[in-house]
């Protein structure tokens, strides 16, 4: 049994497939379905948990090369979430694009963790090291 690390066995089989430079996008719970990825719904109410709760969970076993977002995040949502997303991905190199660019990568992605966010644009493509 599991007693540290990632718990769930969905999220752990997805990370232990993805290798360098592929993808993995962690997205809010407004994000669209893309049939031809997989996803791991743990969405259980309005935030919980968040895109950074996942983040923060696989960041000390997965390695991040670089990290996706809409710049439509930058505009829509206050300095104090701004803030909290710069700390949980300092160190990594982040692009911010248009949110319809943003979209083009997800189908190249190995999977998709769905949570149950409501920050407008919170949603990440993480490439691996």
């Amino acid at each position: 049994m599991l007693k540290t690390g990632i718990l769930n066995p969905h999220i752990n089989f997805l990370l232990s497939r993805i290798r360098h430079t592929n993808t993995l996008v962690i997205a809010d719970r407004g994000f669209p379905f893309w049939p031809q990825i997989e996803t791991v719904d743990i969405a259980l109410v309005d935030d919980l948990p968040r895109v950074l709760d996942v983040l923060n969970a696989i960041r000390a076993n997965f390695g991040i090369g670089h990290a996706f977002m809409a710049q439509e995040f930058r505009t829509a949502n206050t300095p104090q979430t701004l803030q909290q997303f710069d700390v949980a991905l300092s160190g990594i190199p982040l692009t911010l694009e248009p949110h319809i660019e943003f979209k083009k990568r997800v189908p190249h992605a190995i999977g998709l963790i769905r949570t149950g966010d409501t920050i407008q644009y919170a949603n990440m493509i993480l490439e691996s090291a």
